[in-house]
């Protein structure tokens, strides 16, 4: 069963914890996004994380309904069918969910897979999201701590935010925050590891900077070794054992050599959106240019039906999305590491 058990989800956290690499986790709103991650991560031999946000939840559920959570419970249940056909792991994992947003929607999501649980199935989600980086760090770890309780009793990893990601990303604008914010502290971590250990697994996404969208390389200005500061007063006052399983977001614009430190200093998962969107939508409008006057019925003319098939050009996005995540799964060196079979 490709969709990883809890068992095996947490095999695969260890095994990039152990290996110095990590998971491509992309984001997808569709069968199309989805069939190019599960093609990437299948042609690669990687394992990887398929996962969702609120807008791709409300999108997938259709202009008329704009359900986050029963949109996401559509795409997760595809990928639960689909990943069925591809003989590598992927865990499925919901993306920010800021606290206005738990009660509506993280907390529906637990309560789908406490179902499937009780009727003897497995689970729907193997990892969630929450982000109470817009908070007073005392407030974001209090109501962490009753997430994260909550997601132990359903053997899910809960991922957590200390800092705040920079840019604007599905609806979250971070633009115009100050640079201080950008940055998670080593206190920050230590109280982080403080107020979470022993309730159950989770993985950190701490800041160094980084920040979402699209960016020229070098305009995005990195300081990864403040993951290596913060394990580093982690582990000194705690032992190895408070090694974070880390989550590096908003990473286009970042350098393949600041990617690659990152995985030295505990990064086991990074994010992938704002790049698969353009790797996404390249080819389509390739084909739209290219094929102008038989996509569309110029002058009178009728146009050319195979051209305009949406099948035509969402072969082509699919593609293009798959070709960019074989890239991270060689810029993360994931690729011919799945331990399916094995776990």
């Amino acid at each position: 069963m490709p969709v990883a058990t809890t068992k095996q989800f947490a095999a695969m956290l260890d095994a990039a914890q152990k290996g110095d690499y990590a998971y491509p986790a992309v984001n997808v709103t569709s069968i199309t996004s989805i069939n190019a991650a599960l093609k990437a991560f299948a042609d690669k031999k990687s394992d990887g994380i398929i996962q969702f946000s609120t807008g791709a939840g409300q999108f997938a559920s259709g202009l008329n309904v704009k359900d986050a959570v029963f949109g996401v419970e559509v795409l997760a249940e595809a990928v639960h069918r689909l990943a069925e056909k591809h003989d590598i792991l992927v865990g499925l994992h919901t993306d920010h969910c800021q606290a206005e947003k738990v009660e509506s929607f993280l907390k529906p999501l637990i309560e789908l897979t406490a179902k499937r649980r009780a009727e003897g199935r497995g689970n729907l989600f193997q990892a969630h999201m929450f982000d109470g980086s817009a908070l007073p760090l005392e407030e974001n770890l209090a109501i962490s701590k009753e997430l994260l309780k909550l997601c132990a009793d359903n053997d899910i990893i809960l991922e957590v935010e200390a800092g705040v990601v920079g840019g604007e990303e599905d609806g979250i604008d971070n633009s115009d925050l100050p640079a201080e914010k950008l940055y998670t502290s080593p206190e920050d971590m230590v109280a982080v590891h403080e107020a979470l250990d022993g309730i159950g697994r989770y993985m950190f996404a701490a800041t160094f900077g980084n920040v979402h969208g699209s960016y020229k390389p070098g305009a995005v200005k990195l300081t990864p070794e403040i993951l290596k500061n913060g394990q580093a007063a982690v582990m000194d006052k705690f032992g190895t054992d408070a090694e974070f399983d880390l989550v590096f977001h908003g990473g286009s614009g970042s350098t393949l050599e600041e990617i690659r430190e990152t995985l030295a200093y505990g990064v086991i998962k990074m994010n992938i959106d704002t790049d698969t969107q353009y790797a996404f939508t390249r080819p389509v409008v390739h084909h739209i240019l290219k094929n102008y006057d038989g996509v569309l019925k110029i002058d009178g003319e009728i146009g050319a039906k195979k051209l305009y098939d949406p099948r035509a050009y969402l072969k082509a996005a699919e593609e293009g999305m798959a070709n960019r995540m074989k890239q991270a799964c060689d810029d993360l060196q994931s690729s011919g590491k799945t331990i399916s079979g094995t776990v």
